[in-house]
């Protein structure tokens, strides 16, 4: 049962260190990770709703999603998703506000911070996936369409399906921001460059950090 525990606050853990990753690429100015793009343009138009509400909403229907195409197969822990979907969700409007004061205005300076928060969004994600306890809505959704993809092209990687996937919501938040301002808004270069690098950082993170070692072989004890 400690075992237990310890994954799931380390998967905890990851997610809040997630979601400070998220703000702090946000607050760079250069326009927000792709997988926060379409909530984030949203949380703009309807001002009513934080930028933490409708990433829920937006995770809520990627559970959904997930439901329907794995019926029987989505295994009734997975709906977990919806606990760490809340913490995921109200972090962020959390680190939001404790970035409030963070105000870059040259573009070097939103440059950094973007760069550093893609480092923080990297370190994040190595931290939840570690512990190998239940995946997150937006991993979770690409699983399922994966899985399901595989019935008729069982060739296609998840990593490739992943690709298209990340590429159609930035797609759909263009749309949005020109629908609803005319321009792009909430979106910008920082989006396809968070989708650039953040893989890379996992990947060096992965390999030089240590602690991510013992983190991993918790999921070997009993």
């Amino acid at each position: 049962m400690k075992i237990i525990l310890l994954r799931y606050f380390y998967f905890i853990l990851g997610i809040i260190i997630n979601s400070f990753g998220i703000a702090f690429i946000t607050k760079s100015d250069l326009g927000t990770s792709q997988i926060s793009s379409v909530p984030y343009v949203l949380s703009l138009e309807f001002s009513d709703y934080t930028f933490g509400m409708t990433t829920f909403i937006f995770n809520i229907l990627f559970i959904i999603i997930q439901v329907i195409i794995l019926r029987r197969d989505f295994h009734p822990i997975q709906f977990l998703q919806v606990f760490a979907n809340i913490l995921f969700s109200f972090f962020i409007d959390v680190s939001m506000n404790w970035l409030s004061f963070f105000q870059p205005e040259s573009f070097i300076i939103k440059l950094i911070s973007l760069i550093i928060g893609c480092m923080i969004l990297a370190l994040g994600i190595c931290i939840e996936v570690a512990p190998n306890v239940i995946v997150v809505p937006g991993e979770g959704v690409v699983r399922a369409l994966a899985l399901a993809i595989a019935i008729k092209k069982p060739k296609v990687k998840f990593g490739t399906i992943k690709i298209y996937f990340d590429i159609t919501l930035i797609i759909l938040a263009c749309i949005l921001s020109f629908i609803f301002f005319g321009e792009l808004n909430g979106v910008g270069i920082g989006t396809i460059i968070s989708a650039l690098v953040v893989g890379k950082f996992i990947n060096f993170i992965n390999q030089h950090f240590k602690f991510l070692r013992h983190i991993r072989a918790l999921t070997r004890l009993k």
